[in-house]
């Protein structure tokens, strides 16, 4: 008994030593935490899209607080938000202007010619890295999904095989910007009103071999309103698409429809049956 008793007192002591050891370790080396940073996390989205610049909500939390980063540069931040956030940190926010994506593209598969079939990995990168996933323009969506996939928001959608994007739900964190192997899609202020929904370089003749919904370089639109188009080769863009009304693209009446308003982007036009041996999406094998 009296050898168990003082093994017990020895490993008592030794507990008491070591509960002491850390107890005063961490009364001297622990950091005080900022309760800022948790009532700011609390107050992001939650979502972690990355459009910050940092690696989460938290870490961009703590990078407010500790490193006076500005938290405007948090796309999805309501203004609700942004200014409770500057209630906690005691300054002003200043407003972010709100931007969405746009895809810059019309050829789904009832207008974009297929040269080939894709039989391999779901994804764009990989798709436009062997073949351009089949489809005969290498400057279209692939549509494969992978920016749909990765939007921390749900607003994206492959529609007929060619993403589309629900600006009411968009935040404009650019995940999708950096994901797409084609560069096309961008981010523009959520107010705009119309795109060029074409991304092609090709001469017109070449792209209406390949695509009946692609830009024809035609240039209707910089004539009409040259301070708001600009062309560039067989490209044309939209300077301020926010400039742009319904009764301007009625005088431009864009000869292939690819000009058009934002919430004609999702209604297929031209789908409808008789619409030409291109329009069936199928193509020729080359």
């Amino acid at each position: 008994m009296s050898m168990l008793l003082a093994a017990g007192l020895v490993v008592g002591a030794i507990g008491l030593v070591l509960g002491c050891a850390i107890g005063l370790a961490v009364l001297f080396f622990s950091v005080k935490s900022d309760d800022r940073i948790e009532k700011i996390a609390s107050l992001l989205p939650g979502a972690n899209c990355g459009g910050c610049g940092f690696a989460g909500c938290g870490d961009f939390a703590r990078a407010i607080v500790e490193e006076n980063a500005d938290p405007s540069k948090c796309v999805a931040c309501t203004a609700e938000s942004a200014a409770r956030i500057g209630e906690v940190l005691g300054r002003a926010v200043a407003a972010r202007e709100k931007m969405v994506a746009v895809v810059y593209c019309s050829g789904d598969q009832f207008h974009a010619v297929r040269c080939a079939e894709y039989n391999g990995l779901s994804d764009c990168r990989a798709a436009a890295s062997y073949a351009g996933g089949g489809k005969g323009c290498r400057y279209g969506c692939v549509g494969m999904g992978t920016c749909a996939r990765n939007c921390p928001f749900g607003a994206i959608e492959v529609r007929n095989g060619r993403a589309v994007v629900h600006p009411e739900l968009c935040t404009g964190c650019g995940k999708c910007v950096s994901l797409c192997p084609r560069k096309l899609i961008h981010l523009v202020p959520a107010d705009s009103k119309a795109h060029i929904y074409c991304n092609s370089l090709e001469k017109g003749a070449v792209k209406r071999k390949l695509c009946n919904a692609g830009c024809l370089g035609c240039k209707k639109c910089v004539r009409a309103f040259p301070d708001l188009f600009i062309a560039t080769g067989g490209l044309v863009r939209a300077v301020n698409p926010a400039a742009l009304d319904k009764t301007m693209l009625e005088k431009i009446s864009c000869p292939v429809h690819v000009l058009h308003l934002v919430e004609e982007d999702f209604p297929c036009t031209g789908c409808e049956k008789g619409s030409g041996e291109k329009a069936d999406g199928k193509g020729e094998e080359k």
